[in-house]
């Protein structure tokens, strides 16, 4: 694969898309430069292994003519064609090898380039894309729909190869022997073309329905794996049943009524070519009854419009396989053309962050909201300091988070970090200073070791064991046979929350950051893993600007201040004694939970 200088093959993958943006097929050709004299290769290599498949004909037709026409040479010329095809069968395992070598070296190689500008693509784009796309639907195109791509490429440049170059050697034959002949198979072409014409838009149309609905299913079915400790707790495992069938049913009329087009498609260009084939027979059949034609080319004939025949109905079989690709191209283009990325290209980058934050008037709704979240929020956050965020479910903290992050944007107004607007800032050489310990602990299948140092390089073992003891990990770590080279299990199931939270907070940790996000770090918990993780929270929030959304108030009294949110504003600030002598709103939040 060779793209352009200076770009990297995903890149030039995701170019391909919006430069043939509309056009599935010259997206699809494009995908493969830099490997097109592979496929000249296999081209070569293809029409060497099947010559004996052309040759046969030609050497039985006149094996039969010299036994009809007495040719004293017939036992010369007998033992030379035999001895051609032996040679010709033998030559077909080295060519196949070397055909199959270079076509799976484009094939697979476009392959996995397109993957990976897949899931390069997955990283770029906002979290507002992932949030509103279920992860079964992204599953399904990088696994299935790239899968289709590939065999679109091999039934477009090689089956299709095979079906023209056995048309092609079969007419070639047959125009040098007989011109009559020649124009009567012609006669098939357009033929087979009205055929696939009348069923190309209802095959696309099924194609379209049953790829979305298999999406929906990969949806479902990832939903459902997670939630089966959920199902099995309460005994609802027939009700999941019941409501995971109706969708499989849902599939199962989808590819019903794609099965019946196929298979109608399929049958009825069978039908037509079967009984072109059977004129052909009679036609040719009076040809050599007049004269006009040897009897063995009865044969060469019959064997090469058969061929013409099957070349054809493979090409009416082969429609449905394309429609399929091409439908799963247009799925990925989907994803590789979405305009819904994070722009950072010829932003400022920095390369110092003190901590400072200052909101001004910040106004933010969701694209798919009726109402701001935000609305007019007024704030400022002095570096080191401690702000935690309090208010009814509902009220704006996580959302204000995802801005602290860099997640979303203001609409209007300004988010200020140390004097500098969030959204003219590189967001990835800020985030290089930034650590977040999220309400769900996001751990990875891997070991503890694995899971604490993600993302970072050349970590020393003394840094880590003084991470390990901040984040209250060295007791766990010490009672387990293997230690920090214990396996976690999927999502950290190994463990328990306090655990794996303890293992999220050494993750923010050992990254040293200056500004820490903390979503709900104690909730759920019971009150010996909450007193762990409060001290390890203390640990790594000293020294650092640390946004806190906690629902338990009295984790919150050692911050800085406290800021209550309700309807998307900020309407009290403070530390937790003057909030409290205020006897406004938080003192009315303490007072509930007291």
């Amino acid at each position: 694969m060779k793209p352009p200088k200076g770009m990297e093959p995903e890149y030039w993958f995701t170019e391909c898309y919006r430069r043939h943006k509309g056009h599935p097929l010259l997206t699809l050709v494009a995908l493969y430069k830099g490997n097109y004299h592979r496929f000249l290769l296999a081209v070569i290599f293809f029409f060497i292994k099947h010559a004996c498949v052309w040759v046969l004909p030609i050497v039985t037709a006149n094996i039969i003519n010299d036994i009809m026409t007495g040719n004293p040479d017939s036992v010369r010329n007998l033992i030379f064609y035999t001895l051609l095809m032996v040679v010709l069968i033998a030559l077909n395992v080295p060519m196949n090898y070397l055909y199959t070598n270079y076509k799976s070296l484009a094939t697979r190689y476009a392959e996995t380039g397109l993957r990976k500008a897949l899931i390069r693509k997955l990283q770029e784009l906002s979290i507002s894309y992932h949030v509103g796309t279920q992860s079964g639907r992204l599953q399904s195109k990088i696994m299935r729909d790239v899968e289709a791509v590939e065999g679109l490429s091999t039934q477009m440049f090689l089956s299709i190869l095979n079906i023209s170059l056995n048309i092609g050697v079969a007419l070639a034959v047959t125009v040098s022997k007989s011109l009559v002949v020649f124009l009567f198979f012609l006669i098939t072409t357009p033929v087979a073309a009205i055929t696939m014409v009348s069923f190309r838009n209802i095959m696309k149309k099924r194609n379209s329905e049953f790829r979305k609905e298999m999406e929906e299913t990969s949806a479902r079915v990832m939903e459902m794996v997670e939630l089966i400790p959920v199902t099995r707790a309460h005994a609802l495992e027939e009700e999941e049943v019941q409501k995971m069938s109706g969708q499989l049913f849902a599939v199962a009329e989808k590819g019903y009524k794609l099965d019946l087009i196929q298979a109608l498609f399929g049958s009825v260009g069978w039908a037509i070519f079967q009984i072109f084939q059977v004129i052909c027979l009679a036609f040719t059949g009076y040809l050599a009854f007049k004269g006009n034609i040897l009897a063995g080319d009865i044969t060469l004939y019959q064997s090469y419009f058969a061929t013409i025949v099957n070349q054809v109905s493979a090409i009416i079989t082969l429609v449905p396989t394309i429609a399929k690709g091409i439908e799963s191209v247009n799925s990925i283009g989907e994803v590789l053309l979405s305009e819904e990325v994070e722009h950072n290209e010829d932003k400022k980058a920095i390369e110092k962050v003190n901590g400072a934050f200052s909101f001004r008037d910040v106004c933010f709704k969701y694209c798919d909201g009726e109402r701001n979240i935000l609305e007019g929020l007024n704030l400022e956050v002095k570096q080191g300091e401690t702000i935690a965020l309090v208010g009814e479910s509902g009220a704006g903290k996580t959302t204000i988070l995802n801005m602290v992050i860099g997640f979303y944007l203001a609409d209007s107004g300004q988010v200020l970090l140390d004097g500098q607007d969030l959204s003219e800032i590189d967001l990835r050489t800020y985030r290089k200073y930034l650590a977040v310990v999220p309400q769900t602990s996001i751990l990875f299948s891997g070991t503890i070791r694995d899971n604490i140092i993600y993302g970072c390089d050349n970590v020393s073992e003394e840094q880590l064991n003084e991470v390990i003891k901040a984040a209250n990990l060295k007791d766990l770590i010490d009672s387990l046979p293997k230690g920090l080279d214990t396996m976690v299990g999927e999502h950290g199931g190994k463990l328990s929350g306090g655990q794996r939270q303890r293992i999220s907070i050494a993750r923010a940790l050992i990254r040293d950051p200056r500004i820490i996000v903390l979503d709900e770090a104690t909730s759920a918990l019971d009150s010996i893993s909450e007193k762990l993780i409060q001290e390890a929270v203390d640990n790594l929030t000293r020294g650092r600007t640390t946004f806190i959304v906690a629902h338990r108030l009295s984790t919150i009294r050692n911050a800085d201040k406290i800021a209550v949110i309700a309807g998307g504003k900020c309407v009290e600030y403070g530390t937790y004694e003057e909030l409290m002598a205020l006897e406004g709103e938080f003192y009315q939040l303490k007072k509930i939970q007291s």
